[in-house]
């Protein structure tokens, strides 16, 4: 009988194609061999600051002026940087936690449990959980990242069978694939509107024969050929995740793992059962919605005021997303103490970005605030021509993002060098803004940064998924070289 038992094994094995197979091997590696997304940042600073020490860059050193942004020494560029980000940690915390109130709202929750009904089998889970994940990070990355994690451990939940770790990292995936081609593009949304693009950007923008020295949303990811590099990768990206799903006889399972997989709606849930009843006078304020509408008619007002006469996409920021989240997530729970439950219950997810987001600015000052960026800028320029330039762009960019783990930040740094040199090579402006953002999202599959609110939900480690990650990553970054490179001559300038 234990003879039978491992030969069945032995054909599971053998009936997983060879993605799933590799898939398998880097995850077992990973799990081995990986340290968690806090030992990644730590491990990251001290390798850009030896690459900073052997190409010439001084250890301690502080510039004349003031005011400079440049030359400084690797520790005084790391110690600058080092809150640089503390405006946008905050705002990813809020965003975070933001956007798992919405998704755990009533309303939310049982178009959740739908849409998870629908894969039948550990495969279709895989890639029903990828297609979903890409197509929600393309409407926007910070509401997939929630949405896509709640819905992945839905689907593990009505397909038991199916690999946790698979639907964990295909959860992910937007972020690693389509996200900066979509509505909330970084790199897009910032070059198309005079207050987020820096005036020496605009003035190389300029030089490339765009006289407002912006470059319209029509010209980068609404281009067809953005589109069809986006669907490219799209398919790809759906069809390696449904070749990598590994059969039931190599497949871990959330029971298998740990993870207990409570409903979202239902007998059984997290919140079944849990309602609060006001016992005195002053417990109304929290069960009656009225100030929550009344907050949500003063935020929807102000809505409507800040976008009278502009763009709604080019005035779409941060900021703006938290505040549409925000009211968003105040309406569908409706009552105060629904929303005050969800906004504790969601808190946890954001404590990987409090903690790991300071490092990350140490990290892009020292690439930023010293001469590392223009030294690879450098070399890139000299290693290209009209034809590689975009494919080299796209490396470099995934490259630098593993290190500067954000698509704005990094493009201000690429920016100025990277339209320079396009100008000089006759590339279209605009067509890098879109190279750009398909290299700066790969690189979000070879680094835990971004999937830290989709591990918290999942209840995951950074180990456990990016096997699958960075096998996604050798179908979709190879996809996406080719696409940007045989499009390339349909929008030379």
């Amino acid at each position: 009988m234990a003879d039978s038992h491992g030969k069945h094994a032995r054909s599971e094995v053998e009936a997983d194609g060879a993605p799933a197979r590799l898939a398998l091997r880097f995850t077992a590696f990973t799990e081995k061999w990986l340290p968690d997304a806090f030992g990644f940042v730590l491990v990251g600073t001290f390798v850009v600051l030896l690459f900073g020490l052997v190409t010439g860059e001084p250890l301690l050193k502080r510039p004349d002026d003031p005011a400079a942004t440049k030359g400084f020494g690797l520790v005084d560029a790391w110690g600058i940087g080092f809150w640089s980000l503390i405006t946008f940690t905050l705002q990813m915390a809020m965003i975070i936690i933001g956007g798992y109130a919405v998704a755990t709202s009533g309303p939310i929750a049982r178009l959740i449990t739908r849409l998870a009904r629908i894969p039948k089998d550990p495969r279709s889970a895989v890639a029903f959980v990828a297609a979903v994940a890409m197509l929600a990070s393309y409407l926007n990355w910070a509401f997939s990242l929630i949405f896509a994690a709640i819905l992945a451990r839905e689907v593990a939940r009505n397909v038991p069978k199916a690999d946790y770790r698979a639907l964990g990292a295909m959860a992910f995936l937007g972020l690693g694939t389509v996200w900066a081609q979509g509505l909330s593009g970084s790199a897009a949304l910032q070059v198309a509107s005079a207050s987020s693009s820096p005036p020496p950007v605009q003035e190389v923008i300029k030089a490339s024969g765009h006289a407002s020295g912006l470059i319209p949303l029509s010209d980068t990811i609404f281009t067809w050929q953005a589109i069809v590099a986006t669907l490219i990768v799209y398919v790809v990206g759906v069809g390696m995740a449904w070749f990598i799903a590994p059969g039931e006889g190599n497949a871990r399972t959330a029971e298998q793992i740990g993870i207990e997989l409570k409903p979202l709606i239902g007998r059984g849930s997290a919140y079944n059962g849990q309602r609060q009843e006001a016992r005195r006078p002053g417990d109304w304020l929290e069960h009656s919605p009225l100030f929550s509408l009344l907050i949500v008619l003063l935020g929807a007002v102000y809505l409507v005021r800040y976008f009278s006469g502009k763009s709604f996409f080019n005035a779409l920021d941060l900021n703006t997303v938290n505040l549409i989240l925000f009211l968003l997530a105040l309406l569908l729970h409706w009552r105060p103490w629904r929303m005050a439950r969800a906004v504790r219950d969601g808190a946890p997810a954001a404590a990987g970005v409090l903690l790991q987001f300071p490092l990350y600015g140490g990290i892009f000052g020292m690439i930023a605030y010293t001469g590392i960026s223009g030294r690879l800028a450098g070399w890139l320029v000299q290693a290209s021509n009209q034809f590689l330039f975009p494919p080299l762009v796209a490396v470099y960019s995934c490259i630098l993002g593993i290190f500067v783990p954000s698509g704005g930040s990094k493009w201000v740094i690429e920016a100025p060098y990277v339209l320079q040199a396009a100008n000089e090579l006759k590339v279209d402006a605009g067509w890098m803004v879109v190279v750009y953002d398909l290299g700066e999202a790969s690189a979000n599959l070879l680094q835990p940064f971004w999937m830290l609110p989709t591990l918290a939900i999942l209840g995951l480690k950074a180990r456990d998924i990016m096997g699958y990650t960075f096998t996604m990553f050798l179908a979709c970054f190879p996809a996406a070289l080719i696409a940007v490179t045989l499009l390339a001559p349909h929008v030379t300038s």
